[in-house]
Parts: C-alpha cells; structure tokens; sequence
C-alpha cells in the first residue's frame, strides 16, 4: 500500500504546486477589523479559497465568521486533527525579494513567496495527503479534521474562537507547521510591550512583529553623521539613502532569535553610545544588547528538555507621545514564567519604564512513548532513513492549542528554514516527500491503535 499512496501523491504533484500557488497570491496579512472581516478581507479571502479547494476535493467545510474553518472526512467517534494556518507575517522591504513575495514563482525546484513555507505550503500539501487516500479507496473509519487558524502570527484569537465555541476537541493530531522530525515540546512564548514617556526627542519606528528578528532599522534625523561614525567603530553594517541611515542585521524567527542579528539593537546600542537620551534605546543597549539570550535579565535560562531562553527585540516606536518597545521570549518547559517577569519587571523599573504583558502561551509537552509519536517517528525513519527521535523548539505551533498534538514537519533537517524571511521558499521534492510521509502516517493512523 506504501508504494500505491507515494505514486498517487507524486501523480498530484502539479494540483498540489498550483493550489499552493493560488493561495499565496492572496496576501492574507493581518490588516484592519471590519463586522465581517476580524482579521482583515485578504485573510479572509485565504480561509474561504482553502475551504472551496477543500470542498472541491471531496471534504465536508465549515465556515466560522471569519476567524477559522475546517474540513473533514471519515467516520466514527475518533478525531485526528491536523492543524494549519493561513494568515502569514508581512512581507517587508520589497526590494529584498527576487521575485514577487505574493505571486508563487516557481524557479527551478525553489516554489517562492511568502507563505510557501509558512504555512500554506505544508497545509495544503497535507490536504492533499489525505485526497492521494481517498483516491486509493482507503476506507475512513476515523474523521480527518483540517482546522484552519487565521490568527496564528499574532494572537491566536482563531484557535481560541474554536475552543470558545465547543468544536469538537481532536483526540490527537499534528501541525505541519515547523520541522522534521517530530517537536513534542514547544517553550512557553511570552510577548510584552516595555512602555515609557517620551524623552528622547527622536522619532523612531522599525520592526514588524513580535516574532521576528528585525533585518533592517532606520535612522533618520540630527544624528545621522554622528550615528555613522558610531557604527563604523561598532563595526556594524549599514548603508545610507539621502538623510536616512538603514541599520542591517539578518532576520529570522524569534524561536531562533540568537541564530539571528537584530538591527534594533544594533542602532540602540550606537545611538546610546553617542548620547542619546531615550529609556527604551538605553535599556535595548544596556540590558538586552546583542544577548538574544538576555543573560543581565536570568543569567544562564536553560534546561535538558528544551534548550536556553531566546529574548527579542521584535519592534521599537518612539514618537513624541510615548516610547514601545515589543519583545517575544522563548521561555524552557521547565522554567517558572512568573519569576522571569518579577526580575524583568523589576530591571525596567530602573529604566523609567513599565511592563505590560501582550500575550502569553504555555508550554507543552507530549511524552514520547504516546500511540501518535510512535506512529509519526516510527513512518518518518522508514521513509527518510533519518533519526526520528523527538525534539524540543522554542517555536509557537498550534501543536499546543491542543492536547495530544505535535509539530511534524514539513522541514527536513538541514533544508534553509526560510519563514519569515525575505525570499521564502520551499523546495518542490521535499515538499512532495513530506506529503508522502503525512499520507503514509495518517494510512497509519487510520489503522488504529
């Protein structure tokens, strides 16, 4: 049967590129509420084309004001979920890109824009898993629930809207939504607002999300020569245009924060360095610097199970009103979330600054020895040749909106991790081969126990 579901996967392969394609067209960045649209009409528009596709495919959909959907085959009481999600983070500086972040390029093997990787690519790819199944005839006597989420990159306000409502509760299930293996453990994510009074008489604004590690930051105003040469002795690259001043670093996602090199902090430290009288810049340069680790907060923030605490600088705003700095920490499993606000609280507090918590998610955990592991590694080794053994990450999946569901997928390690970048991209032939790894293990799943 292994062999039948692979050659009807890779016979989809173009429906499957070109679904993906017509997906990430849609732009579905977060933008203003309206009655009809929470999260903005582009995410909307996403949500309703994955439904259609999915209607289309054979699935019963169901439409929930906007804030998330599902799709669903099979019968019988047991529920296997695989959650996706369909809103993705802001595209940046155009002129990053080399090809159009929202027109789903294809170059070669490299499927290209925003999304591809993140998550529309492996969402629709999985849906499509479970199609190469209904097309064999495999009977379902248990549902396949697709739940997706519209609200991921920011508050999450989707996966709570279905739990708020009593939908149905998957017994188990999975996110292709992060990384081969298998990720049974996810930090705690905490993401805050340090607030102040305007003091500083700069005008400052860079970043865009919580959740990302700032590639760029710009300077423009009285400093700008002075800003220059700090930086030149800093060593710290940057490029100018006209009267402003682009700070460079390299961006990638906060879980991975210390992988990445934050332009805030960089143009923190160097205008602090030169005298600049902000709380917010002087306590970027002096307490957080370029530590992603953030050690003059909780010195040393680690455990076996999931590795150290990653601190970020996501966004910066000063304007003549107030100064906001946006911050996302990746907190160990293992660590108390309340003791790591007390000292933050207590280190701002110096710096005339407050604290105020933006969102919070707890940690989660699945043991190894559980049914649903032992089928994902057990399929993931037999098709890859590869350790299959599970791991922690400081990522936020729906994997823990959920009991009993992990992240799997659609990474394979060693493959650049290209979300929330500028030229994201996903490779065709790992993409096909992880589609074929997800029908294999929901053939599996379907066995039973």
């Amino acid at each position: 049967m292994k062999q039948q579901i692979k050659a009807r996967v890779n016979e989809l392969q173009n429906d499957i590129i070109s679904s993906i394609q017509e997906c990430i067209k849609i732009p579905s960045v977060i933008s203003d509420a309206t009655d009809k649209y929470p999260f903005g009409e582009n995410i909307d528009k996403a949500l309703r084309y994955t439904l259609d596709l999915c209607e289309s495919l054979g699935f019963k959909t169901v439409y929930k004001d906007g804030y998330y959907g599902y799709a669903e085959i099979g019968e019988g009481e047991e529920l296997i979920g695989i959650l996706g999600h369909l809103d993705v983070v802001p595209e940046g500086e155009l002129e990053n890109w080399q090809f159009p972040p929202y027109e789903g390029i294809l170059d070669g093997d490299k499927l290209c824009g925003r999304g591809t990787q993140d998550d529309k690519g492996p969402t629709i790819a999985s849906i499509y898993a479970v199609k190469a199944l209904m097309d064999l005839g495999i009977k379902f006597d248990k549902r396949i629930r697709f739940i997706f989420g519209t609200d991921e990159e920011n508050l999450w306000r989707c996966i709570n809207k279905y739990k708020e409502n009593n939908e149905e509760t998957p017994n188990y299930g999975f996110t292709p939504d992060s990384k081969f293996p298998i990720t049974n453990a996810e930090k705690g994510l905490l993401q805050s607002l340090i607030i102040g009074d305007a003091n500083s008489g700069i005008e400052l604004c860079a970043g865009d999300a919580f959740n990302s590690v700032p590639g760029k930051a710009m300077y423009t105003g009285e400093y700008v020569e002075r800003l220059k040469e700090e930086l030149d002795k800093l060593k710290f690259e940057y490029t100018c245009e006209d009267e402003k001043v682009f700070v460079l670093g390299k961006s990638v996602h906060s879980a991975a924060s210390d992988k990445g090199i934050n332009a805030i902090a960089r143009l923190c430290i160097a205008l602090n360095n030169i005298g600049v009288k902000s709380s917010a810049v002087k306590f970027i340069a002096e307490v957080i610097g370029e530590d992603a680790n953030a050690n003059n907060v909780v010195k040393n923030c680690m455990d076996e199970a999931s590795g150290k605490l990653t601190f970020n600088i996501g966004k910066i705003d000063l304007n003549k009103e107030k100064e906001t700095v946006s911050i996302d920490v990746r907190i160990p499993v293992t660590y108390n979330k309340d003791t790591l606000v007390e000292k933050l609280e207590e280190i701002v507090d110096k710096y005339n600054l407050k604290y105020e918590e933006f969102d919070y998610l707890a940690s989660s955990y699945v043991p190894a020895d559980n049914f649903l592991i032992k089928v994902l590694k057990k399929v993931y080794e037999e098709e890859t040749g590869l350790d299959g053994t599970p791991h922690s990450s400081g990522g936020a999946t729906y994997a823990r909106a959920l009991d009993n569901c992990v992240a799997f997928g659609a990474v394979f390690p060693g493959s650049p991790e290209t979300e929330h970048q500028a030229n994201e991209f996903t490779s065709v032939k790992e993409l096909m081969k992880a589609t074929e790894i997800y029908a294999i293990c929901i053939y599996e799943l379907l066995q039973g126990k």
